[in-house]
């Protein structure tokens, strides 16, 4: 029988557990750029943003591929994708090459929400990891890169 003093170890022990302490970071990153964004009067999501920044860095991407780049899975991409295109910040065409499939540019517009919003993007950076050294930022980089390759071979991501 476990008593309470064993689960409370136990629930000690969890809260230490890395993939604990990395969702529960990832979710309050999520929470705080979102209150960013609505903050400063954005009329897209920070998961949006990370769409619309992919296609600005690299234009021209199958739906496919920004949902491997964005781990998004399809009917999540799909409807960030609608959502910038009925906001015409992004357009497809389709690919004179594969002729069922279609292509993704972010548009002028696009890359002016883009612009107002990454100076946002660098503050909430700043606001992160305030107090914490370049060093101690570039090793916990490091180590997170670690961890990712070490899943990154286990983990099916379907698109």
């Amino acid at each position: 029988m476990i008593t309470q003093r064993d689960f409370m170890k136990q629930d000690i022990l969890l809260e230490q557990k890395i993939g604990l302490r990395l969702s529960r970071i990832g979710l309050l990153s999520k929470i705080f750029a979102g209150q960013q964004f609505v903050k400063n009067c954005f009329d897209i999501t920070p998961e949006q943003f990370t769409v619309l920044y992919t296609l600005k860095i690299n234009n021209g991407m199958y739906l496919r591929q920004l949902a491997c780049v964005t781990l998004k899975d399809r009917p999540n991409i799909t409807r960030i994708v609608s959502i910038l295109e009925a906001k015409e910040y992004l357009t497809s065409a389709i690919d004179k090459e594969k002729r069922m499939v279609k292509k993704l540019y972010i548009t002028e517009k696009g890359l002016d929400v883009c612009e107002k919003v990454l100076p946002s993007i660098l503050n909430i950076w700043q606001d992160t990891v305030a107090n914490i050294s370049e060093e101690e930022i570039e090793k916990f980089l490091e180590t997170l890169n670690k961890i990712e390759v070490n899943l990154k071979d286990k983990v099916v991501i379907q698109n």
